[in-house]
């Protein structure tokens, strides 16, 4: 059997020059097209996280101002005052509350959500501070600042009592507020956004009347002292 020529094999040995470039060629012209597409998509999947990161954020938020919110006791600030510690508008609420949290000593806390500007636009704070009775007109120094919903969202509070009139403050009442709304805005166009909503406060009593001998006395006297004083001196 003849061999073949050394000039045959060599040519079947790999590819030719024009199989490189062409390959090359085609490389490149795949290469680009995925580069348009990324390029076409990238932005919009960008923007699609950052949307669904910030849904997450302000749910999340909300979940705390619930939280905090149904909780709120009626305590006073101090033994003689006649009123819960509870301040309500629409850009702020103050109020007690059971303390919370991994590094907390069992106790109440007197817990504040209010909306402030930074150097990323207004945002829904929550501080707090520890609950120790103080005069009237004490000034309470709040610590641990958390965000809780930032900019483009912002919340605004409304209160209602038993009448279910909605009111935009709730300040020295006798009771706390039976409702609160929270009312989520777009804030470029003030649009309402589904995630408002309304809750219940849990409390509707004093603590102390819980452990009063006769609680609707107590109530009554609490509710409305100088009725119930002047019904005594009538007896």
């Amino acid at each position: 059997m003849s061999a073949k020529p050394r000039c045959a094999l060599a040519s079947e040995a790999g590819f030719t020059l024009i199989e490189v470039l062409v390959a090359t060629l085609l490389m490149t012209m795949i290469l680009a097209a995925l580069a348009t597409v990324t390029a076409q998509w990238m932005p919009n999947w960008n923007r699609g996280m950052v949307r669904v990161q910030r849904a997450e954020r302000l749910a999340l938020g909300l979940d705390r101002i619930v939280a905090d919110l149904a909780v709120a006791e009626m305590v006073p600030i101090n033994g003689n005052a006649k009123v819960p510690l509870f301040e309500g508008s629409e850009l702020a609420v103050t109020f007690v509350r059971t303390a919370v949290g991994p590094n907390m000593r069992p106790g109440l806390e007197i817990v504040r959500l209010v909306e402030k500007a930074d150097s990323q636009g207004l945002a829904l704070v929550r501080e707090r501070a520890p609950f120790v009775p103080m005069a009237g007109d004490a000034q309470i120094r709040f610590a641990d600042q958390v965000v809780l919903v930032r900019s483009p969202f912002r919340v605004t509070f409304s209160f209602a009592g038993p009448d279910q009139v909605w009111q935009p403050e709730w300040r020295g009442q006798m009771q706390l507020p039976e409702k609160i709304r929270i009312a989520v805005r777009d804030g470029a166009t003030g649009q309402m956004l589904r995630m408002s909503s309304a809750i219940m406060v849990h409390a509707d009593a004093w603590a102390e009347c819980a452990r009063a001998k006769n609680a609707t006395a107590c109530l009554t006297a609490r509710l409305k002292p100088a009725a119930a004083q002047k019904k005594e001196e009538q007896l």
